[in-house]
């Protein structure tokens, strides 16, 4: 049996802009339904947001995403994550991480993720791996991007 895990993140009304700007950076094929394309009637206000979204690309990176209803409960005010002294300080539940197996793989996701981005740690030579750097994007979701740590090697 093989289990595999998807990060699934949720947005209030940017996730097709999200979903789009996430194969810009990662490539592969992307997948976007709206609620409308389900039976909500057309007139509705959330029938244009994404009920389901998927990007899927031959590097094996996969994301899931959607908009969460306006009926949803307000969203949490976000945290700022800052880097001192080595250490992540953040109220944040959880972070993003994708790996690989070598800089320059690692070095062209972060130039293209970082468009944008607000750079917590500047991507770089780190004391546990070749390359490492964190960053929250211009969707608000926070990545950390390394070399051969948690990734394929």
């Amino acid at each position: 049996m093989a289990i595999t895990t998807t990060t699934h993140l949720n947005f209030r009304g940017d996730a097709r802009q999200a979903l789009e700007f996430y194969r810009a950076v990662f490539g592969g094929h992307l997948t976007v339904v709206a609620y409308g394309d389900f039976g909500m009637p057309k007139e509705l206000p959330d029938a244009d947001k994404v009920v389901f979204g998927e990007l899927i690309a031959e590097s094996g990176f996969r994301i899931m995403a959607y908009d969460a209803p306006n009926q949803s409960p307000a969203s949490l005010p976000p945290t700022v994550t800052t880097r001192a002294n080595g250490m992540t300080l953040t109220g944040e539940r959880f972070f993003v991480a994708v790996g690989g197996d070598t800089t320059e793989e690692v070095d062209a996701l972060w130039a293209r993720l970082a468009d944008g981005a607000e750079i917590i740690e500047k991507y770089g030579p780190s004391q546990f791996a070749p390359g490492f750097g964190m960053l929250t994007d211009r969707f608000g979701v926070t990545w950390i991007l390394q070399v051969g740590v948690g990734g394929s090697a």
